[in-house]
């Protein structure tokens, strides 16, 4: 084994000299070089001297510890709760032991002693061996009780944050520790458990005490007027006087109105701080004076300077204090009080402060301020460019220009803005009138329209205050012709808008569809006899009978009494009946085409209703007027009356042909001839009667139409027969004339000319035609819609084909294909949909309006809100997008606002108003003890956050590395900052007390030695590892070298061996 002494450069030189005072404190407690380093045993010592060596090299080495660990403990046998000798190992004692172990973790071995006392060895982690203890001492042992009395106060200090404290006491000492509540005036505290741990817990407890007797907090009263030269200038003194003392002074600030002041920290450094105080104060009462003199309220601020800058500079030049009065004291007395030869100075510095600047006011109309500014700020960035020192304010309402700053640059600016003044009064004029805030938004129009045509039509600027100004008041400005002509169009919108009436009518919902009319024919009617009075029905989903008017007073009453009129018409031919008629002569009923039917509905002005083919309902409903109903009841049965059925032989052979392929034939002849009913018999059957049913006339002639068909299909025509499809059955030569068309392209017909006549027009309306329509080649795009969908959606509704021209093209040419009856409709809905994109795009355009803001980028953060939230709520209430400008934009200080106009200035005065806000904030940096933010602030954040919203200002702490962690700024309205600041002070003073109670109670706990860091600061620097009567101190031997490797190796790295005649050395 080896052994390395680690000794400094200067320590070994210490000891080479003998320069170490052997008679110091420090010196007896270092080791020697015996007790450091004990030497090997030698073979030739003798017993004893090896027994010493060896118990000396045992007591030094410490050896690793390890995790696991072992203690015994014993419980005496009149402490022992279950006492039973025969049951040992087994019963209640047994189960206990394992449920601890189980509980803890630990494992226990019991052993009983010769004097019945009982043994117990726990192996385990530390942590587990500790709660083991606690749970045998409370559950094998019996228990005893005591109380120890300690100040109420000092109570909080034994429970710890959390009761981490008592937590840890309980389990060191294996002890219950009940400590009365904070409502009981007890303070005694009671200890439960063995007699060993409640006398270590006593003396815990009066140890904690003792250590909180130390401590103590002084409260000075000194008058306010003095605290100025306590604090010093920039509170330099009261740095020093905590710095020099080590205690803690809190002086309050000037806007706190209090008079004390607190110092905490140790007894003697309380002492000697009051003491400095005290001495500051007697000595300033009895040498200062004072003098009073009148500076006016207004030049009061250039006194203070910003954040009080000004008085500090006075103080630390001429050690004169200056008293202001309040801000809201009318008095203009300043009083300077300090050492009378140094009043003189003070007061020249007073002066040349409060003279230094003046305030001054140019009369301009406060409708002009807009225009002095100019557009961003324009003409006004010209002036503050040239003269920055001087500020320019605009008071909303009032007709001033109000300007500060050094006198002759205020001279300069006041000429220029006079100048800007008179030229604007002499071109411009404005005018207000007063409408009420409900017609605003119809004076707007739709998008803006109505506003933007007066104003580009007279040059004219319109104001109209915003919703939730609720104002009446609408400004107009500009060319004075422009502002009269502007002014009598408004009026005499709002004067049409007064007179509009909202009404609503009580109509049955049953009627709603009745008055609409089919696609909404007849209340377009309506609509077209009362243009200026709008109809609203209700969703037929609310089920609700209130159809609304609105318009100009008489046009409303006018449609009112109309549509009145149309629904007690309706009520009266509301009126129905039901007329039973046999289902076979409801063909006969209708006639041909709907002709009877309809003929009936006409002259008797009823509405018939018919059951559908597939219902087994005789019955026809007549909807009308009650006589009306009842003449179209007896027409009806007159024409059932009329009917007559007669039968007809024809050969059952010819029975298929009449009725033609699925009775085509047959069925024609049926619908000629007014509905009458033929019936042939069933095939195969060979009966040759077909019977005919129906109207006189019409039976008739379905008869002779049969008889003649019948007669065609016996004798048929010369020409070769034609084939259903169009073919022929024979050959057909083709024609000579080469001009003349294509077999194929014929289609020849047959059949009665009348028929065939009909045939060749239904033919003809069956061939596509094609046409064009004209479209805005930009418009194409949106009526081919995503994937196609919007012109497919066109050619299913009518029925056409729609070819769209090619992009290359650039044609505006779209060409439509199919019916010719088809063709119409379909080019009124193109039509129709170019309208509706063409005012798409003119609203995107309204929409489209820009304009910018300029906002420094301090504010962007509290205009955006946390979250997003007011930003959020701003593009939300006047629907307009905002833009702010991205990290790497040049323009940081420009917001883009886009929207319609007047949302878009809306929502700019809406931002312009928080900037407002913002611009008349203060910021003041106070110090507050870095180890009480922690309080502040609070669990995440709610702490600070109930501060921000109570006082209605912003709170910024220093970030964690900051030069001065205890510099905190306020910023908010000053008032409110002010409050915020007297708060915050309070509560540092509240938290501080004890966070400083914390500390002592934190070093108390610190390990008996105290960390390695605290023992060198108390120490100074370290002299290395420092041993008495080495060999090389008393005799000639050569010091070791602690350069070389041999003398002193590092662990792990190569020894260079001396070379020796004898070899190498073997070990």
């Amino acid at each position: 084994m080896s052994s390395v002494a680690v000794l400094t450069q200067e320590s070994f030189n210490e000891h080479r000299s003998g320069l170490l005072q052997e008679q110091s404190e420090e010196e007896d407690a270092l080791p020697t070089y015996k007790d450091a380093f004990p030497p090997l045993p030698e073979k030739a010592a003798s017993p004893e001297g090896t027994q010493e060596t060896a118990n000396a090299w045992t007591s030094k080495i410490r050896p690793l510890k390890s995790s696991v660990i072992t203690q015994v403990f014993h419980v005496p046998l009149e402490e022992r709760k279950y006492k039973d000798l025969n049951q040992f190992g087994e019963g209640d004692q047994a189960k206990v032991c394992v449920d601890i172990m189980h509980k803890t973790g630990a494992h226990l071995e019991l052993s009983l002693a010769k004097d019945q006392g009982l043994s117990i060895m726990v192996s385990g982690k530390l942590d587990a061996v500790m709660k083991a203890r606690k749970e045998i001492v409370s559950r094998l042992q019996t228990q005893a009780s005591a109380t120890v009395a300690i100040p109420k106060e000092h109570h909080r200090f034994v429970i710890g944050k959390n009761g981490e404290k008592l937590q840890e006491l309980e389990l060191k000492t294996a002890t219950k520790i009940q400590i009365p509540r904070p409502d009981d005036p007890s303070n005694q505290i009671k200890i439960s458990g063995t007699k060993e741990g409640l006398e270590k817990a006593k003396h815990e407890i009066l140890l904690i005490s003792a250590e909180q007797d130390k401590r103590a907090v002084e409260r000075v009263n000194i008058d306010k007027v003095y605290h100025p030269f306590i604090t010093g200038a920039y509170n330099k003194l009261v740095g020093e006087m905590m710095q020099e003392t080590g205690a803690r002074v809190n002086v309050p600030p000037p806007s706190v109105n209090k008079t004390e002041i607190v110092i905490t920290g140790e007894k003697e450094q309380v002492a000697l701080a009051v003491t400095m105080i005290k001495k500051i104060y007697e000595d300033k009462k009895k040498n200062a004076t004072t003098i009073a003199v009148e500076v006016k309220k207004s030049q009061h601020k250039y006194v203070i300077g910003p954040k009080g800058n000004t008085l500090q500079e006075i103080l630390e030049k001429t050690g004169v204090s200056v008293e202001i009065p309040p801000s809201d004291s009318s008095s203009e007395t300043v009083i300077l009080r300090g050492e009378p030869d140094r009043l003189g100075q003070a007061l020249t510095e007073v002066y040349a402060k409060a003279n230094s600047y003046t305030v001054s006011s140019v009369t301009a109309p406060s409708w002009l301020h807009r225009f002095i500014i100019g557009k961003k700020g324009q003409n006004l960035a010209k002036i503050t460019q040239q003269m920055p020192k001087v500020h320019i304010e605009f008071t909303e309402g009032e007709d001033k220009i109000t300007l500060e700053g050094p006198t002759k640059d205020v001279q300069m600016v006041q000429g220029q803005i006079e100048v800007i003044v008179t030229d604007l009064i002499s071109r411009m004029d404005y005018t207000e009138i007063s409408v009420d805030p409900k017609f605003h938004r119809h004076l707007i129009g739709k998008g803006g329209v109505n506003i933007n045509r007066i104003k580009e039509l007279h040059k004219v600027t319109v104001r109209i205050p915003p919703d939730n100004e609720k104002s009446n008041l609408i400004r107009i400005e500009g060319d004075p012709q422009g502002v009269q002509e502007a002014k009598k169009e408004l009026l005499e919108l709002a004067s049409r808008m007064e007179n509009e009436r909202t009404k609503d009518l009580i109509i049955e919902q049953r009627f709603h569809r009745a008055i609409i009319g089919q696609k909404g024919e007849k209340i377009k009617e309506v609509r077209d006899k009362f243009p200026e009075v709008i109809i609203n029905f209700p969703d037929p989903a609310q089920k609700s009978d209130i159809v609304q008017l609105r318009g100009p007073r008489n046009e409303v009453e006018k449609c009112a009494k109309f549509m009145q009129k149309i629904v007690a018409e309706m009520v009266e031919n509301s009126f129905s009946l039901s007329v039973p008629i046999f289902k076979q002569f409801h063909r006969n009923i209708i006639g041909k085409g709907g002709s009877n039917i309809k003929k009936i509905r006409e002259e008797t002005t009823t509405r018939i209703d018919l059951p559908a083919e597939n219902s087994n309902s005789e019955m026809i409903v007549i909807t009308g007027k009650k006589a009306n109903c009842e003449v179209a009841r007896n027409r009806i049965l007159a024409i059932q009356k009329e009917l007559v059925k007669i039968e007809v032989s024809i050969p059952s052979k010819l029975h298929n042909s009449l009725i033609g392929s699925k009775g085509r034939f047959v069925r024609s002849i049926m619908e000629e001839c007014g509905g009458v009913h033929i019936h042939f018999p069933t095939e195969g059957s060979g009966i040759d009667k077909v019977t005919i049913r129906g109207p006189v006339e019409e039976v008739e002639k379905a008869k002779q139409q049969l008889l003649a068909l019948a007669e065609e299909k016996v004798s048929p025509p010369a020409e070769a027969p034609i084939q259903e499809n169009g073919e022929a059955n024979g050959e057909v030569k083709e024609p000579v004339d080469p001009n003349a068309p294509k077999r194929c392209d014929v289609i020849v017909i047959s059949g009665r000319k009348e028929r065939c006549e009909a045939a060749v027009e239904a033919l003809k309306a069956l061939v596509p035609v094609t046409t064009e329509v004209e479209v805005p080649f930009e418009l194409h795009r949106y009526i081919i819609g995503q994937k196609g969908s919007g012109i497919r959606k066109m050619m299913d509704e009518f029925e056409v084909n729609i070819q769209v021209p090619a992009p290359e093209q650039q044609s505006d040419k779209i060409s439509i294909t199919g019916l010719a009856n088809h063709l119409d409709r379909a080019k009124e809905g193109l039509l129709e949909r170019v309208k509706e994109l063409q005012a798409d795009q003119e609203d995107r355009a309204l929409r489209s309006f820009k304009l910018t803001i300029t906002v420094d980028p301090k504010h962007h953060p509290k205009i955006i809100g946390r979250k997003g939230a007011i930003i959020t709520t701003i593009r939300t209430e006047h629907d307009v997008n905002i833009q702010f400008p991205e990290k790497n934009d040049e323009n940081q200080d420009q917001i883009t606002i886009t929207g319609y106009e007047h949302k878009a200035i809306a929502a700019r005065d809406a931002i312009q108003a928080i900037v407002d806000e913002l611009e008349e904030m203060i910021s003041e940096d106070i110090t507050l003890d870095s180890r009480v933010h922690a309080r502040i602030i609070g669990a995440r954040g709610k702490g600070i956050r109930k501060i921000m919203d109570e006082f209605k200002v912003d709170l910024r702490f220093p970030q964690s590395g900051a030069s001065d962690p205890n510099l905190v700024t306020v910023t908010g309205r000053p008032e409110l900052v002010d409050e915020a600041i007297d708060h915050l002070l309070n509560l540092e003073e509240e938290y501080l007390a004890d966070v400083v109670e914390n500390e002592a109670k934190m070093a108390y706990m610190r390990p008996p030695g105290g960390s390695a860091a605290a023992m060198d600061e108390q120490r100074g620097p370290s002299k290395g590892f420092v041993v008495r009567e080495a060999p090389w101190t008393t005799g000639n031997e050569k010091a070791p070298d602690m350069s070389s490797s041999e003398d002193f190796p590092s662990f792990g790295a190569p020894v260079a061996t001396k070379t020796s005649p004898w070899g190498p050395k073997r070990f």
